[in-house]
């Protein structure tokens, strides 16, 4: 703490006395970084950087490839326009392009500086084969707002990615920032300026800057300052009115980690799409050390959006347990354009995602049932993935196929893998120790400054542990042998079995519909495959894949299919009902009654035979006591 402190100093003294470079090497100047958002150009913003003064011919320039948090390769270098170099005297260098994210200054020595255009991520979403994913992206919005992934904006030169940084943005008055990137308070207050200071460039990466008209909110979650801004295009939502239940949920979070604490300010910076324009589609979050960006649509619900928001900030906000607290060398020592991947994921989001969903039933934010139909869901869920592939050997191969089909497991399997070990160390310890137990004397080991060795987790664990974990970790995670998820609910006295759940006709709830809209075929609406039906729809004959022609002699198209879904509501069980259908290119007629529909699905329930153990093993799970 000491050190950053020390720096930052350092970094205000050299800013506040224009240090000259021709004192200064690179290696021992800030890099001074100038982001325009005044002066917008067909949605480019101009960026300078400004460095100490080199000693070798050559210099690379590196605009991330990657950044972490994302596990995927996105080329932010395809955003940047214009790229130029000068000299002191004001002249262009000679310029090389090293690959799509590296620009090669060939006279390194008489570098002054270099300036480029960005471009955003978010009007390119739509015509990108694979797009950058939202929350990792970023915006430009003249006058109304900014989303400032840095990784997107400022890039690092070779050999000075652990110099200090200082960001002076010149911004409109109107707009604001939130960000948890220390603001440097100056002289004189200026409305169109503000300058931020980084220790190194993972800083600069890990803090994103959010600009926009004022909109929100901040609380005290004990020692933690958290700051809620809100972007609502259209003005539906104010963070005012989503603060009371994140307020809530990151209260119920921190007592969920008791003493467990890896910073004292934490922002939310939540951007809520306008899907009826061109703008951020991949909706979800990126979690940062002390904060996280979230994209989400406008259109949802309050109820919607805030449990969207508990679920997706939860999993976020618990990144400050994994990988903040505890992670491995390359985590600490990520390697933009040439990453270096850690075999942890079951942990870096399984685990964060795990606690995101068990800390909600130990809180009593959900019921049992609840959280026993999410676990049922990641079991569903992890079917759709490749059980027999080791997570490990997908974790370090992530960003290339086929492991990077799979990424998505690790927040389902991933899950799993921590319930199991829970409850396995439940068991041992006779409902003492848990997951939670095992990432607190983690981090006491570790910590933010002490990254492991990847290699070495395992064998932590286990001398932290019970030695009969080993044969667990070696052929469930290591290894390419399924879990049998039965086994180890039956421990708690739980079983996962066949149960016949009440449902709608058309949808089996407010979100998931039996039918579904065909854009390609004239809006076709069809039955959709690869889902059970309600007992409604199978008694009526219907196929998946059948095209909906006529429901009791209406036509159905995309405009009246919502007049006979709120009409089926008001059905009585003995009202009989019609049905036409296309299928195979045949028109088909069915007939049936409207019933009292069901739909045949897993659950997870207690079994009947549970003895006391089982039970009380199962409240010191649940209950977290």
């Amino acid at each position: 703490m000491k050190k950053i402190s020390i720096v930052l100093v350092l970094v205000a003294a050299l800013y506040g006395c224009g240090a000259s470079k021709v004192l200064l090497t690179a290696d021992k100047s800030p890099v001074k970084v100038s982001i325009d958002l005044i002066n917008v150009a067909d949605d480019k913003v101009v960026v300078e950087i400004n460095p100490g003064a080199f000693t070798t011919d050559a210099v690379s320039f590196y605009i991330p490839k990657t950044v972490p948090g994302t596990y995927s390769v996105d080329n932010y270098g395809k955003y940047i326009e214009g790229f130029k170099a000068y000299d002191y005297k004001g002249n262009e260098l000679s310029v090389a392009k090293g690959d799509l994210n590296t620009w090669v200054i060939t006279d390194g020595k008489s570098l002054d500086k270099i300036k480029y255009w960005v471009n955003d991520t978010y009007d390119s979403e739509q015509e990108e084969e694979e797009p950058v994913f939202s929350p990792a992206g970023t915006n430009i919005l003249e006058g109304e707002n900014f989303v400032l992934n840095l990784h997107g904006f400022v890039g690092y030169f070779n050999n000075l990615k652990e110099v200090p940084y200082i960001l002076e943005v010149d911004k409109p008055a109107t707009l604001t920032a939130t960000t948890s990137l220390p603001l440097q308070t100056m002289k004189e207050s200026v409305a169109t300026k503000d300058v931020f200071t980084a220790s190194r460039y993972f800083q600069v990466v890990d803090n994103p800057i959010f600009y926009a008209k004022p909109n929100t909110e901040t609380f005290q979650i004990n020692d933690i300052s958290v700051t809620l801004s809100v972007y609502s295009p259209n003005g539906v939502y104010t963070a005012a009115s989503l603060k009371d239940r994140m307020k809530t949920m990151m209260a119920a979070q921190k007592a969920f980690l008791g003493e467990m604490d890896g910073t004292k300010q934490y922002s939310i910076l939540l951007y809520l799409s306008d899907i009826n324009k061109e703008d951020a589609g991949g909706f979800g979050a990126l979690e940062h050390h002390t904060s996280t960006v979230v994209v989400l649509p406008e259109t949802m619900t309050k109820d919607y959006l805030e449990q969207t928001m508990v679920d997706v900030v939860s999993h976020e906000f618990f990144h400050i347990v994994t990988p903040l607290n505890v992670h491995s060398k390359e985590v600490q020592y990520f390697d933009f354009n040439d990453p270096k991947m850690s075999q942890h994921l079951w942990m870096y989001e399984g685990t964060t995602e795990y606690f995101a969903n068990l800390f909600q039933i130990q809180q009593g934010l959900i019921n049992e049932d609840e959280f026993y139909e999410r676990i049922r869901e990641k079991i569903s869920n992890a079917k759709h993935y490749d059980d027999s592939m080791s997570f490990t050997t997908m974790s370090k191969n992530i960003l290339v196929e086929p492991y990077k089909a799979n990424y998505a497991n690790v927040y389902e399997k991933g899950t799993l893998i921590n319930m199991v070990l829970d409850l396995q160390l439940r068991e041992w310890s006779k409902g003492e120790k848990g997951v939670l137990w095992l990432m607190k004397e983690l981090s006491k080991k570790y910590g933010n400054n002490t990254p492991f060795d990847d290699e070495k987790l395992f064998d932590e664990i286990i001398a932290m542990t019970y030695p009969e974990l080993r044969n667990f970790f070696d052929t469930h995670v290591i290894g390419d042998t399924p879990i049998d998820y039965n086994a180890h609910l039956a421990k708690v006295g739980l079983e996962l079995g066949m149960i016949d759940k009440p449902c709608g006709r058309f949808f089996l709830d407010e979100q998931v519909p039996f039918i579904d809209v065909d854009e390609s075929n004239d809006n076709a609406v069809y039955v959709r495959e690869h889902i059970a039906l309600s007992s409604f729809l199978i008694d009526m004959g219907v196929k998946p894949g059948d095209i909906i022609k006529q429901v009791n002699g209406t036509d159905i198209t995309l405009e009246r299919i919502g007049s006979v879904i709120r009409e089926s509501f008001i059905w009585s069980s003995e009202k009989e009902i019609t049905m036409v259908v296309l299928r195979d290119g045949a028109e088909i007629e069915l007939k049936g009654v409207a019933g009292n529909p069901v739909v045949r699905m897993q659950a997870i329930a207690v079994k009947k035979d549970a003895s006391d153990a089982q039970n009380k093993l199962r409240q010191a799970w649940l209950k977290g006591i």
